[in-house]
């Protein structure tokens, strides 16, 4: 146990379920007093969940969770915190690895895990998450990025209502993640393809701790602490710190930075070239339509995800801007634009075969031109509203 005295807990995930149950067994094995809970949705679709409780020993007790209104992700969350609690409590165990199911996304896991309650109980008050681990094969990265394959299609989908793909879930997983554990290679160590994959996966995520599996490393790699707050402003769009340009073993990564706002027309018309340009693209932007808007680009294989992350603080009375937490007051503050205040195009395209060049002069074409940009914000108003149906579907 930490000096804290709460039960420490390590969050392991990923789709890849050899190096993911890898993982899990050298952490296992790793420490004196450990314990895995793991919750299998494979049988989701027949009304249950099987929960497996084991330590270094064998299995502690299995059982069959019944489905809270036919939700697999509930049924999972009602149960595994009140089990969380109850190990605390006994005190048998000393650390404990929450083994997620495979197309799981841990950020809203452990965001309840750090501030949720069961009954009367806070669950900061008994458990610590100090490490959120993801675990890859780097053969299988740059291809499943690449594919817009669901994951309802491989059995690795958290409820019936899951339309995610491969590409989605594995790159949330990356970047959300603290420690990246990466399973060997073995004879295609040094091969083009798993050279790709460590590149893929250091641009993603160039802060996250990367360590093999097998290199006995993972268990002080947990050690380093999990800043949940930091984790949850690093994948907020309005917040994050993007990657920089990179090239790597082919891999190459570009940043796409401007400051005049983009034509909605002719940027939605990009879109079928510019989503499958890259493996993964990210960041924030905003239409010359919507020009109180900031908007989050979020990419993968060839999904595109469109959202509202509330108004730039340019657009807002001085007074208003206390209402924001110092995080985002700050990240304005240091983008600070003349003209346009906190507005700006950062868009991040991640890709083996990167065409920067025709992805940065295809973007520069969608801006506003000299003449367009003369007119105003009210002349931009009056621009079609080409993305209405993306971030104002009919409910």
């Amino acid at each position: 146990m930490p000096e804290s005295g709460l039960l420490p807990v390590v969050v392991v995930g990923g789709l890849h379920e050899a190096a993911r149950r890898q993982a899990v067994l050298e952490l296992l094995e790793s420490r004196e007093g450990a314990v895995v809970l793991h919750h299998d949705l494979a049988s989701a679709a027949h009304g249950r969940v099987h929960r497996r409780v084991r330590d270094a020993a064998g299995s502690l007790n299995e059982t069959h969770v019944p489905l809270t209104n036919d939700c697999p992700c509930c049924a999972l969350r009602e149960d595994l915190l009140p089990e969380l609690l109850r190990i605390a409590d006994a005190g048998r165990h000393r650390f404990a690895v929450v083994e997620l199911w495979g197309g799981s996304d841990p950020h809203p896991l452990v965001e309840v895990m750090a501030g949720g309650e069961v009954g009367d109980r806070c669950m900061h008050e008994a458990v610590e998450v100090i490490a959120v681990v993801t675990a890859v094969d780097p053969l299988r990265i740059v291809p499943q990025l690449s594919v817009a394959d669901q994951l309802l299609e491989h059995g690795l989908h958290t409820c019936a209502e899951d339309e995610r793909t491969l590409a989605e879930a594995l790159s949330h997983q990356i970047e959300y993640a603290g420690v990246l554990a990466v399973a060997p290679a073995q004879e295609a160590a040094g091969s083009a393809e798993v050279q790709a994959g460590l590149a893929m996966l250091r641009q993603l995520h160039p802060t996250a701790r990367l360590v093999g599996l097998g290199s006995g490393a993972l268990a002080g790699a947990v050690l380093a602490g999990f800043d949940v707050a930091a984790a949850r402003d690093r994948v907020n769009p309005a917040l994050a710190l993007l990657p920089q340009c990179a090239d790597e073993a082919g891999v190459a990564t570009l940043v796409w930075e401007r400051r005049r706002p983009l034509h909605p027309g002719r940027l939605y018309e990009a879109l079928d070239e510019l989503v499958p340009a890259a493996q993964r693209s990210r960041g924030r932007f905003w239409l010359a339509n919507r020009p109180e808007l900031m908007l989050a680009w979020d990419a993968a294989g060839a999904s595109l995800a469109v959202e509202e992350c509330g108004p730039w603080l340019a657009t807002l009375p001085d007074a208003v801007w206390e209402l924001y937490p110092p995080s985002r007051r700050a990240a304005a503050a240091l983008d600070w634009d003349v003209e346009h205040g906190d507005r700006v195009q950062q868009l991040i395209f991640t890709a083996e075969g990167l065409d920067a060049d025709g992805i940065t002069g295809l973007l520069d074409s969608c801006l506003l031109t000299d003449a367009e940009l003369a007119g105003g914000e009210s002349s931009w108003r009056s621009l079609p509203d080409a993305f209405e149906e993306l971030l104002d579907p009919v409910a």
